[in-house]
């Protein structure tokens, strides 16, 4: 919702894994609030221990709102939770709705699942968003690479 707790997260270790692919040129990774509460901001500080933690850097991400340029700018907007796929799908032009999809779904394990939001939680529950993030980034950069020939 605010962008700066699980989509940061995904944002940076899906960046990580497409450089170490070499398709920086090819695939272009972002992230957005639903809302705007945190606009500018860097993510929260418990997910950025977390990825550095993992060996990742997300310290770059800034928040941002989804602006509706995004559904034309994007092959894939995806949500979190299904709360946020909804806002999605209300601010979604009719013919750009096949872009949108949960962030698990191409996880073959973990389809039709949410991953938490941490942000008012314990502080453990960032353990597990990070590893179903980067589990799900693996997944959707396996899936991308099929789809696309990549």
């Amino acid at each position: 919702m605010g962008n700066i707790c699980r989509s940061p997260t995904a944002h940076g270790i899906f960046d990580e894994m497409v450089r170490s692919y070499g398709m920086e040129d090819v695939i272009h990774v972002d992230s957005a609030g639903t809302h705007a509460y945190h606009i500018g901001k860097k993510p929260d500080p418990r997910a950025r221990e977390v990825a550095r933690n993992n060996g990742y850097d997300i310290s770059y991400v800034r928040a941002r709102g989804l602006s509706e340029q995004d559904y034309f700018n994007f092959d894939y907007l995806l949500a979190m939770d299904r709360t946020n796929l909804s806002s999605l799908q209300v601010k979604s032009p009719l013919n750009e709705r096949d872009k949108l999809d949960l962030f698990l779904n191409f996880h073959p394990d973990k389809v039709g699942q949410e991953v938490p939001d941490p942000y008012l939680k314990d502080n453990e529950l960032f353990d597990t968003v990070f590893e179903l993030v980067e589990q799900g980034c693996v997944h959707l950069l396996r899936a991308m690479r099929n789809r696309h020939q990549l």
